[in-house]
């Protein structure tokens, strides 16, 4: 009964946004009632501490949403200067077909971006690009979540698994005594490994996937098919960014695996894509947009371009700005003192002990992403010599985006933390544990001798509730840890599952309701939230399932396990081919 009601949460999420198709706003309250009650009904939790969920919640959301305003001061100030049209020469100068833009911007430059920065920023950064080239709004939002996976476990330089995991694994004795003599420094580096072999395995077929959903959700013909044409040029991509990626994440560490990938893969695969090397015959293009669906189009106004104009500046220049925001974010990340001046106390808000409770909050806004996309629109008012209309035009119109997306965001995180912070401890003898915790445990307990296959559904329930990776790490890597031991693995195959955890961590922010709300926000597209995570759930069952026979695979060397692990990706794309064409997306 406890699992059940657990459960309901996620199950009203479901119902509500995904099947039902109401707007986040309207879904999201409903489902924060549901939580909270439950939570102080149910799992006796304290008002105080339901309280300061909320409130941290709040915050959290503050914080997001001033990236998501950041995110379109940058579009909107590149709209205002005239430089958007250089930027969307120079890609179709690349490339005029859809998906190998898709392939390019999302999972190339954008699992760049992811390495060094993270926390939702390439959403915040590829989204309005993609509808800046020309994209339907829709189609950019599920571009860029399909590709939070592969990259996210090594994104903001490593934080889900220097953070996450380890937070999980230290100072555990039952751990430190399993693998003595190796210390868990060196455990979390072979941890790091296989979660690097791993994506490598699965992600190296995103590309493909991405495009195939890009032709059956958004084309005339509205066929899987069309996508899988770009194959050659799709597996090409996958390799040139996993092949360096598995590499650096194994003899290098965790730091570095996603920013590495993503830049070797943009210095092979745009000069290939532009000397025509595995090119696709026939160009991919949406059709025309008096034709799209109404519920691909979000709030911003449409740009008219004519691509027989020339645009103002040189393309350098015009794509300027993202480079500076990328070197900013490496250089915030990467280079410690400057670092820990921007997360310092000086430079931090603290509130602590939220209503006499140990659940605290901060605000780091120098360290946000969002201050540099600020600072890069800022200098950009410079760099192209905008007039003061302008400027004054591409700021109230990010305000106005953002002031839509705020009343999802403002009730989604809140319920996000009741949820997590659900456990009581008033009474030790009857007291259950948070919410989430509950749903692993009765999972242990019910697939016990085939946990690798329900391991990485885990980690994807940890960022679906949490919108991150790091966090669901720390929820979970230890339980993980802890039930494989149970079933009686050694040291080794335990690291392999926490990998698992890890994994399927990256997979949920696919359909993490929080990073949705605010993909759909940086273009304008506000209540289709249910729209998107019907296509995107797809693809991250795809990816979690595959996760799931790999694991059975490496940890028990079974034959069948190996051959349902070359079957289920064959199986997947042979049944979306097999999808009804002329459904509506």
């Amino acid at each position: 009964m406890y699992t059940f009601l657990a459960l309901t949460p996620i199950l009203a999420v479901f119902l509500l946004l995904v099947v039902l198709r109401l707007p986040a706003k309207i879904a999201m309250s409903l489902t924060f009632v549901i939580t909270a009650l439950l939570s102080l009904l149910v799992w006796h939790t304290s008002g105080a501490q339901v309280a300061a969920a909320s409130l941290n919640g709040v915050i959290v959301a503050l914080t997001i949403l001033f990236i998501v305003f950041a995110a379109i001061l940058l579009l909107n100030t590149l709209k205002e200067s005239g430089a958007i049209i250089a930027i969307r020469r120079g890609f179709m100068d690349i490339s005029p077909d859809r998906r190998v833009q898709a392939i390019i911007v999302g999972w190339l430059f954008c699992s760049l971006v992811e390495g060094s920065s993270g926390f939702g920023t390439p959403s915040a950064v590829g989204a309005p690009l993609l509808l800046a080239l020309g994209f339907p709004a829709m189609a950019s939002v599920m571009v860029m979540l399909i590709i939070q996976s592969t990259p996210v476990s090594f994104g903001a330089v490593g934080t889900p698994l220097l953070v996450g995991v380890w937070s999980g694994i230290e100072g555990k004795q039952d751990l430190t005594q399993s693998i003595a003599p190796m210390s868990p420094e060196n455990y979390l580096l072979q941890i790091t490994a296989n979660v690097g072999l791993l994506h490598a395995l699965i992600g190296v077929l995103i590309p493909l996937i991405l495009s195939a959903f890009l032709t059956r959700f958004f084309g005339e013909k509205r066929s899987f098919i069309e996508g899988l044409k770009v194959w050659p040029f799709a597996l090409f991509a996958g390799i040139c960014f996993t092949l360096p990626y598995y590499l650096v994440a194994k003899y290098l560490g965790p730091e570095f695996p996603s920013l590495v990938g993503g830049f070797i893969g943009l210095m092979i695969v745009v000069p290939a894509a532009k000397r025509g090397f595995l090119m696709p015959k026939e160009t991919f293009d949406f059709g025309p947009r008096a034709a799209w669906d109404k519920d691909w189009v979000g709030t911003l106004a449409e740009e008219k371009y004519d691509d027989t104009v020339a645009p103002r500046f040189s393309i350098g220049r015009a794509f300027s700005p993202y480079i500076i925001v990328i070197a900013l974010l490496i250089l915030t990340r990467v280079i410690a003192p400057l670092k820990a001046f921007l997360v310092g106390d000086s430079a931090t808000l603290t509130f602590s002990n939220l209503f006499g409770t140990e659940i605290s909050s901060k605000i780091q806004l120098l360290y946000s992403p969002g201050s540099i996309l600020i600072i890069t629109s800022l200098l950009c008012v410079w760099l192209y010599k905008m007039d003061g209309a302008s400027v004054k035009r591409s700021w109230s119109g990010s305000a106005k985006t953002m002031m839509a997306a705020a009343p999802a965001l403002l009730f989604s995180v809140p319920m996000v933390q009741v949820f997590i912070n659900s456990g009581s401890t008033a009474d030790l003898a009857t007291s259950l544990p948070a919410m989430p915790i509950l749903l692993a445990q009765s999972a242990a307990d019910a697939f016990h001798d085939t946990w690798p296959l329900i391991s990485p559904w885990i980690g994807a329930m940890g960022a679906f509730i949490a919108g991150s990776n790091t966090i669901s790490n720390m929820m979970f890597s230890y339980f993980q840890w802890s039930t494989a031991s149970q079933i009686g693995l050694g040291p080794d195959l335990a690291a392999q599952i926490v990998a698992l955890q890890a994994i399927g961590g990256a997979a949920g922010n696919m359909v993490s309701v929080h990073n949705v709300v605010a993909a759909c926000a940086v273009v304008g597209l506000v209540n289709k939230e249910g729209y998107v995570i019907r296509k995107t759930l797809v693809a991250m069952t795809y990816y979690v399932v595959q996760a799931g026979f790999l694991g059975m695979a490496l940890i028990f060397g079974n034959v069948m396990w190996w051959m349902m692990a070359v079957a289920w990706p064959i199986g997947f794309l042979v049944i979306m081919s097999l999808t009804t064409k002329g459904a509506k997306a």
